[in-house]
């Protein structure tokens, strides 16, 4: 190993990272799993080192050098995931993105989310994404994991923003994309990328398709007698065209935790913020508000909504929570609407059915013409720190068990990493495992990029 690191050092220079507190801080991302046996003492294993280039042929060469020294690759960019998509083993190297930033319409896999966002206002521009992790996670992150952000359901996802990408491939090629808005050659080949989690190569460079900024918002919510009648009415709205940037309905147990001065205990809470031309926001606005009262709904206070956006992006640590003797997670999927009512009420009976969980919960935060998501919070209390894993364990195997056996889409913006992969075969379905396999194989033959992620 000592070969491999004197190569990297003479590719990289001072952007190779040795000491102790360089390699572990960029060991993992902030996946709860990971972070029980830390939590408890555990030293965290760190990786024989930190590649972090400054360019996607400086990228290449590290790759190579690996490969090169038979030596496993883990790419990492701001290490906000939270299904353990970066793990580093003591034998990996660490291949960081941390340091191929930039600020234009082009960005720099490793620029940082909000970094991005505010240099796109500064021209009255927008990209539209906005991730909870928006000021922790980077945007060659947002498009490897295949994000959402909070305002998908007027704006899209991530595959929807991205114009044109680059990336080194576990090969240590270069791949690059065409700049064009649409093309009919073939298969499109950054699909590849978007999602692949870092296993088939790690993207250097992302180019978006920006936005004006929306000349208007108008913010509205509105109560239903249960969740299942909050359902409804999102579906008709959805289906008639409406697209409020922000549309979120939470559970009765959520709706009570959030906003219990504003509804009836037992209701369930939507809350909706509508963005773009001033025209149009206006239109949307009456069109939904008549489409929630004909389905019963009764109007909230738009404080509501003010005190979601202020609020939005402020949640508990790992730490904090063990350190109360919580185990917790969130576990997101996504069904037509049909199943929705019927995959809602399938986790939830599942979690609650576990001895040591104490809540599971859920809301719906992206809505489509077809369907929407659920996010679901489970929160343990296991009798003993020894159990910590395995109750984490148990209960994701309840939630996705339970989702499977309704045929609903078990990863709708986490992604997989490892936490989700043994259910892989049951949501890529007939054939798509093989072939999975089958990309993963030739462009990575050895198996050296981020092993142990997304394939089984």
């Amino acid at each position: 190993m000592s070969e491999l690191i004197d190569d990297l050092a003479a590719i990289l220079g001072d952007g190779l990272l040795q000491t102790e507190a360089e390699r572990s801080a960029r060991a993992r991302d902030t996946w709860m799993r990971s972070q029980i046996p830390v939590s408890a003492g555990s030293p965290v294993t760190v990786p024989l080192a930190v590649c972090a280039p400054t360019s996607s042929e400086e990228l290449a060469e590290a790759v190579r050098a690996c490969i090169a020294h038979d030596t496993a690759m883990i790419p990492r960019g701001g290490g906000s995931g939270v299904v353990g998509g970066v793990l580093a083993s003591a034998d990996s190297v660490v291949l960081s993105t941390e340091r191929m930033t930039g600020l234009r319409a082009t960005f720099g896999a490793g620029t940082n989310g909000l970094d991005a966002e505010k240099r796109m206002q500064s021209e009255g521009l927008s990209i539209g994404h906005w991730p909870q992790s928006i000021d922790l996670s980077t945007v060659g992150g947002w498009v490897a994991t295949r994000a959402s952000g909070q305002y998908s359901t007027a704006f899209g996802n991530i595959e929807d923003m991205v114009y044109s990408l680059e990336a080194v491939l576990a090969d240590g090629s270069i791949y690059r994309s065409r700049d064009t808005p649409r093309a009919s050659a073939g298969p499109d080949l950054r699909h590849l990328l978007m999602g692949g989690e870092g296993t088939l190569g790690i993207i250097t460079e992302v180019t978006f398709s920006v936005r004006q900024q929306p000349e208007s918002e108008v913010r509205q919510a509105f109560h239903f007698g249960d969740f299942d009648a909050g359902l409804e009415a999102a579906r008709k709205l959805m289906r008639a065209g409406w697209r409020p940037a922000v549309l979120r309905l939470y559970d009765a147990q959520e709706s009570w935790r959030h906003f219990r001065e504003c509804l009836p205990k037992g209701n369930a809470m939507l809350i909706l913020a509508h963005m773009g031309p001033a025209a149009l926001t206006a239109v949307e606005a009456v069109a939904v508000s008549d489409i929630c009262e004909s389905n019963d709904g009764a109007e909230a206070p738009r404080e509501v909504v003010d005190g979601w956006f202020e609020h939005r992006n402020t949640v508990p640590t790992s730490d904090e929570l063990l350190a109360q003797g919580i185990v917790a997670d969130t576990i997101e999927m996504a069904s037509d609407w049909t199943r929705l009512p019927k995959l809602y009420r399938a986790v939830i009976d599942a979690l609650e059915a576990m001895e040591d969980v104490v809540a599971a919960s859920a809301h719906s935060s992206h809505a489509y013409r077809s369907g929407a998501n659920l996010y679901f919070t489970v929160a343990a209390t296991p009798a003993a720190p020894e159990d910590y894993t395995s109750t984490y364990d148990a209960f994701w195997s309840a939630a996705m068990n339970a989702a499977a056996s309704i045929g609903a889409g078990l990863a709708h913006h986490h992604g997989v990493g490892r936490v989700r992969r043994d259910w892989m075969r049951e949501e890529l379905r007939i054939g798509g495992l093989s072939m999975l396999r089958s990309v993963k194989k030739a462009i990575d033959p050895r198996g050296l990029m981020n092993p142990g992620v997304l394939v089984p």
